[in-house]
């Protein structure tokens, strides 16, 4: 197998890639688009690591640049790199490509290779996350997928409204697993302290990166609404959305909650910080993939408040797991905040309703085995 990842920097769909690499063998190689720390994780598998011979510019696309328009000024960089991977892949029996751009330039090189192509998905392709050149461009080389792995039937169904193709999509939901507790048996208040925390009040915490899309400004007027409720605002801007990062701060302070919202950037140790809140809340406004920070959540045994869209209900089991509440409405998260905080009981249950529902659907192992019946099924279907 011939891994094709566009970016070296580790994300979401990088955890879930150096995930499944640990069902292949020596055999496989992983083709990186730069250098950077992925490169480095991949150190410990004993596999093979691919670079182009010169960069192409394109990882540095933006999606809202419009990735053909921004690709016309690199494209003979990217057509090299297209042989390169296409060389690559005569190498090996099947190219599995594990993100959008990767895909790109993936369905070419499997094409001029004669090789089957598995296109791991991690999006959802909905207008609101992606241009329409951008949706153009993948409906029209979609059909050089034989495979087309998603994690969720909300990413699925996006995906065949677009493309069409749905006998080649195969649902595999993402797996999660935490690191042991090293703080297990430690009373909240010590817990909160030890990771410079506020003692006291109802913490409210969103982990995700600082973008409009994902909510945290929901969350902030959602606080406002809620006496006593403290907002723990975990992540950084990325892709250009400092300006956005700056305004949550002035929207704190707009809203008369500076003193009750915590800022604090990106962090390593998110299970230890989700343990310490009263309530995960995950706020996103636009439709979601799948949505790792709720399985987090439910692992931790943490309560969960989140917006129903995209696969967000599936994750949730429509309100088994814990409570949803529509996109963008910052009355109903407050008033799902002070439900959580005023019926322990049906909190509780919520709570470990949740973990078992994580621990049974959202496995690493599960995720592994559904990953390999869909290359096994293309490769019956190629003669492998």
């Amino acid at each position: 197998m011939l891994f094709v990842n566009h970016s070296s920097r580790t994300g979401g769909a990088e955890f879930i890639l150096l995930a499944n690499l640990r069902a292949f063998g020596a055999e496989s190689s992983v083709w990186l688009f730069e250098d950077g720390p992925l490169k480095a994780a991949l150190a410990d598998y004993p596999l093979r690591v691919l670079m182009p011979s010169r960069p192409s510019g394109f990882t540095d696309i933006k999606r809202d640049q419009g990735m053909a328009r921004a690709a016309l000024p690199m494209l003979g960089g990217m057509l090299r790199m297209v042989r390169e991977i296409a060389a690559a892949a005569r190498r090996h029996d099947m190219v599995y490509a594990n993100s959008q751009k990767a895909f790109v330039l993936s369905a070419l090189a499997a094409k001029l290779a004669g090789r089957p192509l598995v296109w791991h998905l991690h999006d959802i392709l909905t207008p609101a996350h992606f241009g329409g050149g951008q949706l153009r461009l993948l409906r029209t080389l979609a059909p050089l997928a034989t495979r087309v792995i998603v994690p969720s039937q909300a990413a699925a169904d996006a995906f065949i409204a677009l493309c069409g193709r749905a006998d080649r999509v195969r649902v595999v939901p993402n797996g999660v697993t935490l690191p042991p507790d090293p703080m297990a048996g430690t009373g909240m208040a010590q817990r909160r302290a030890a990771l410079g925390l506020p003692v006291e009040g109802f913490l409210a915490g969103v982990f995700s990166r600082l973008s409009p899309w994902k909510g945290q400004a929901v969350l902030l007027r959602a606080v406002a609404k809620v006496p006593g409720a403290v907002g723990i605002v975990t992540g950084d801007a990325l892709f250009g959305e400092d300006e956005y990062a700056a305004g949550l701060r002035g929207l704190a302070e707009e809203l008369g909650i500076a003193g009750r919202v915590h800022f604090l950037g990106h962090r390593h140790d998110v299970p230890a910080l989700m343990r310490a809140m009263d309530v995960v809340v995950h706020p996103s406004t636009d439709p979601e993939p799948f949505g790792r920070t709720l399985v987090e959540a439910m692992l931790c045994r943490t309560p969960l408040v989140a917006a129903a869209a995209g696969a967000i209900p599936e994750i949730a089991g429509d309100n088994e797991a814990g409570l949803l509440v529509p996109p963008g409405d910052d009355s109903a998260l407050a008033a799902a905040l002070l439900q959580i905080r005023d019926d322990p009981a049906a909190t509780l249950a919520r709570v470990e309703a949740g973990e078992r529902r994580a621990l049974a659907l959202f496995s690493e192992d599960h995720m592994r085995e559904g990953v390999l019946s869909a290359v096994r099924e293309v490769s019956r279907r190629h003669g492998g």
